[in-house]
């Protein structure tokens, strides 16, 4: 299934803090392809909220614990400025994926920092849920 195209120009470096171009990165998760791992699909919906693709989130958001929607352009405008992974394990069909993302909020500087909890069915990653860390 196509997804919608994201704002961001092909040669532009990925938000997902990756160091690669968008092209090689995100994109083709944005784009179609499921990631392989659950650290990609963590990156790949960074990269998404950094967007408003809020059709892929909700794609990738497991259906037991999905909302209805998310309304992201309802939502204050937030600039996103950088995601760090801190670690990322997994067996075979669970991951955890902690990560420290940071942004602005109305010219304040705040962060979430995050315990993300990941499901593997039928060969695709899902966000299933999160903890915050203080």
């Amino acid at each position: 299934m196509a997804r919608k195209n994201a704002k961001l120009k092909q040669s532009e470096q990925c938000p997902c803090g990756s160091g690669s171009d968008y092209t090689k990165c995100c994109a083709q998760y944005l784009g179609g392809q499921w990631p392989e791992t659950a650290e990609q699909l963590m990156r790949s919906r960074y990269t998404a909220f950094t967007q408003n693709a809020e059709d892929y989130l909700l794609e990738t958001w497991h259906e037991q614990t999905r909302p209805q929607s998310l309304n992201l352009c309802e939502q204050p405008v937030i600039k996103w400025t950088g995601l760090k992974v801190v670690s990322h394990s997994s067996t075979i069909d669970k991951a955890e994926v902690e990560f420290i993302a940071r942004y602005k909020i109305n010219g304040k500087a705040e962060k979430i920092h995050e315990l993300s909890h990941f499901i593997k069915l039928d060969g695709r990653w899902f966000y299933v849920n999160g903890d915050n860390i203080h």
